[in-house]
């Protein structure tokens, strides 16, 4: 195998015609020189250099050698230059994948953040709720997923994880804890509820429902059958301002994150604590081998700081 550090030696003996110039050049002894001369004619299995009087000669095989050690040396400083550069945060790049809400309010402050901290790293934004964001993060094709899994309620006033075990194979950072809370028209009958107080979901058993993102629309018709209704689902979106839009037109009622909530203005709706509480929990996910690359870890942290502000 050709090592650089022999190439190095190479290039030095060809330009200054002798081991000892050579030496002098790299500033180590004349013997070292000799001897890591005869572990690269090893190497390639023939010879490099003739001795010609007090000088050295490159042999046909040494001259193209020589040839090709500058372009290789060259690339070989250029990727050294470059994987410094990112070691060092003044270059790199992330690519993040984000659930709607999480976009709107996390990450243009973490990212922001970042980039006056380290102006070099560049980070791409793809929005997809999970599980498809985690899949993305499993086949590699993007270095941090923000999603997030709902509370089950335990029976005995406590809470658990759903899906616990599911990230086991993942670096979970947790971010924040996220109350689910229901939207009703302005001139609703429980839009009067104290602001500190909250109603129970059974109290909107009749009324007509506007539905999230399908994972939120499961955690919705899971948790209504809980208290004992199914919910009648008029409309369905993905879009978080369309949901409060519908909401405030009177046509249902509707059950959201908090965060979602602060991710549009709401208008013509009235935000009402639900009991039993429901929430989700918030994380950054990345694989073990990227979360030691510098911009992943600093991109990680940039989104805990977010978060603690949020929270």
């Amino acid at each position: 195998m050709i090592e650089a550090r022999h190439l190095r030696v190479l290039r030095a003996v060809a330009a200054g015609g002798s081991f000892s110039a050579a030496a002098r050049e790299l500033g180590c002894t004349q013997p070292a020189v000799s001897q890591q001369m005869k572990a690269l004619e090893a190497s390639v299995g023939t010879p490099l250099l003739v001795r010609s009087g007090r000088e050295m000669r490159l042999t046909q095989a040494g001259e193209a050698l020589v040839r090709h050690a500058a372009g290789i040396l060259s690339g070989l400083t250029a990727a050294e230059e470059e994987v410094a550069a990112i070691a060092g945060l003044r270059a790199g790049r992330v690519r993040l994948v984000s659930f709607p809400s999480g976009s709107s309010t996390l990450v243009p402050t973490a990212l922001a953040a970042l980039r006056a901290a380290h102006p070099g790293t560049r980070v791409s934004l793809e929005e997809a709720e999970p599980p498809k964001s985690v899949e993305l993060l499993r086949e590699g094709d993007c270095d941090i997923a923000l999603a997030f899994r709902y509370e089950r309620a335990t029976g005995t006033g406590d809470a658990a994880q759903a899906g616990e075990g599911e990230w086991d194979d993942l670096v979970v950072r947790p971010l924040l804890t996220d109350r689910l809370v229901a939207l009703v028209p302005e001139r609703h009958r429980l839009a009067r509820t104290d602001p500190s107080g909250s109603v129970a979901i059974g109290d909107l058993a009749a009324e007509p429902w506007i539905a999230g993102c399908p994972r939120c629309r499961g955690q919705l018709v899971q948790v209504c059958e809980s208290a004992g209704f199914t919910p009648r689902i008029d409309f369905a979106t993905d879009d978080y301002p369309a949901v409060v839009g519908l909401v405030g037109a009177g046509l249902g009622v509707a059950v959201l994150p908090q965060l979602a909530i602060e991710s549009v203005r709401p208008r013509g709706v009235r935000a009402v604590a639900l009991e039993p509480a429901v929430r989700r929990e918030i994380v950054a996910l990345t694989l073990p081998d990227l979360a030691q690359v510098p911009a992943v870890s600093a991109t990680l942290e940039q989104l805990g700081r977010a978060a603690a502000r949020v929270g």
